[in-house]
């Protein structure tokens, strides 16, 4: 088994709003679960300039200062391609202002750290990504190219071997096939060196994509499609890790408070309302109305006695149209 550096760094995107306090709960659950990490803790920054219509920063100055408190380092960034128009960019961007030759694990904020980081067997040389997604991309036209047309254009645009990248245990033409991701998490041996990859084919294929895809979307799903590229260059894939290690026992990616309450474990649950049972914490956290109505106020309880989780809908638009019915809605 592949041994884990004894030191790398976490590094999340945080800015006005939202993501200011999923960034607090977010550091407060790994230094709940994983009191022994030693490495960095940086929290990236997109700066004011013009792609940003409004300042990006944080503005909840007891948030900034919770989250320095916790030992979190809160690293600026210039956004120079995407901003406020593709905000899923700034986890592109960020990437080059991080420390060169560092291994380091990018999280999305919308997630908890559940158990101990050190634990999982990283081989930073071989980068990986979630595999926690379903097939939301491609979506092939009736009379254009299949899933392999589509993927295969952008592996030769970009002079990749397209062959290898495929799971030939999955039938031809089936999204699993080929290589695909969730953002949520991914890791390298080297921010810098991935972040040059990830900037290059976001921006190829937003410019100037293959006519194959003249018919597909590419928001907001762009850094989603350039990602299993640049894992496939580095010579990473989707063996990187124990399958369900990050996003079921280590980590979870909740997306939104609503469907945390729907279908995660109650080992989950428990470690969310622990975490924000401090009062330091939950003076920041009621800040922020999802987590004040649904956490302190009772409204995740009413959420979960919506669902058996032995036996919950299948496609996530089912759970989400069911609390939606129900008045619980919230991000």
């Amino acid at each position: 088994m592949v041994q884990t550096p004894s030191s790398f760094n976490v590094v999340i995107v945080a800015q006005r709003g939202r993501l200011t306090y999923e960034a607090l709960l977010f550091v407060a659950s790994l230094r709940h679960s994983s009191p022994g990490f030693a490495g960095r803790v940086v929290v990236a920054e997109p700066q004011p300039g013009p792609l940003w219509p409004k300042d990006p920063r944080i503005s909840d100055t007891a948030a900034r200062d919770m989250l320095e408190q916790l030992g979190a380092e809160i690293i600026p960034f210039e956004s120079q391609h995407f901003g406020a128009a593709y905000p899923y960019g700034n986890k592109i961007e960020m990437l080059k202002n991080l420390p060169e030759n560092e291994p380091f694990v990018f999280f999305d904020t919308d997630t908890l750290i559940t158990g101990d980081l050190c634990d999982v067997p990283f081989d930073f040389d071989h980068p990986g990504a979630s595999l926690r997604c379903e097939g939301t991309w491609p979506k092939p036209e009736l009379y254009g190219p299949g899933y392999s047309g589509l993927w295969r254009s952008l592996y030769d645009k970009f002079g990749l071997d397209f062959e290898s990248s495929l799971d030939l245990s999955q039938p031809d033409d089936y999204w699993k096939r080929y290589l695909y991701f969730n953002a949520g998490y991914f890791f390298y041996n080297c921010p810098r060196k991935f972040g040059t990859l990830f900037e290059k084919y976001a921006l190829g294929i937003r410019d100037d994509p293959p006519q194959a895809l003249c018919a597909q979307e590419m928001n907001p799903w762009l850094d989603q499609i350039a990602l299993p590229l640049v894992i496939h260059a580095l010579g990473g894939g989707r063996d990187a890790l124990p399958d369900g290690l990050l996003d079921e026992t280590i980590s979870c990616h909740y997306r939104v408070f609503p469907l945390l309450y729907a279908r995660e474990s109650d080992a989950v649950i428990d470690l969310l309302e622990a975490v924000c049972a401090p009062n330091k914490i939950k003076k920041v956290l009621k800040s922020y109305e999802p987590i004040k109505r649904m956490v302190y106020q009772g409204r995740g309880a009413k959420v979960r006695a919506l669902f058996d989780r032995d036996h919950l809908p299948r496609r996530e638009a089912a759970i989400r149209n069911r609390i939606k019915s129900a008045g619980f809605w919230m991000r």
